[in-house]
């Protein structure tokens, strides 16, 4: 109990510093329900579990639009984790998520090719540091 009220206290800390917070993998292991209740939260991310089977018939897909519905009533964005095709891309944004994150966007590059990214990427389309706008 005591952990939860120094967290409770970082987050809060953090987010006064105009720091905004992302529960991580949401849906699997720790990241629960109880998290978003208890906590300041400014992002959820749907673990890419759930996304890989979104353009099968895998029942991924209520789950994530759950997710998306629950955060979105409780003012929260949503980023999802994991995206690599076009079609899983558009299910999510059809779904109403609002950020992505995945190799359709990029790989993983080194710091000094980052920059060039964001830039390419601005006068592409809106981003954002969670996550590309779906």
């Amino acid at each position: 109990m005591d952990t939860r009220r120094t967290i409770s206290k970082q987050l809060l800390k953090l987010r006064d510093s105009g720091i905004q917070v992302a529960i991580d993998g949401f849906g699997t292991g720790y990241s629960s329900l109880s998290f978003i209740k208890k906590f300041a939260i400014d992002y959820i991310k749907i673990d890419q579990s759930f996304v890989r089977n979104l353009d099968s018939q895998a029942g991924d897909l209520p789950l994530c639009e759950a997710i998306i519905a629950m955060a979105h009533k409780l003012n929260i964005k949503v980023i999802a984790e994991g995206i690599e095709t076009e079609q899983q891309r558009r299910i999510l944004s059809v779904a109403g998520c609002d950020y992505g994150q995945g190799f359709l966007f990029s790989r993983p590059l080194p710091v000094y090719d980052f920059g060039s990214l964001l830039v390419h990427n601005h006068l592409k389309q809106n981003t954002v540091n969670a996550g590309y706008a779906l």
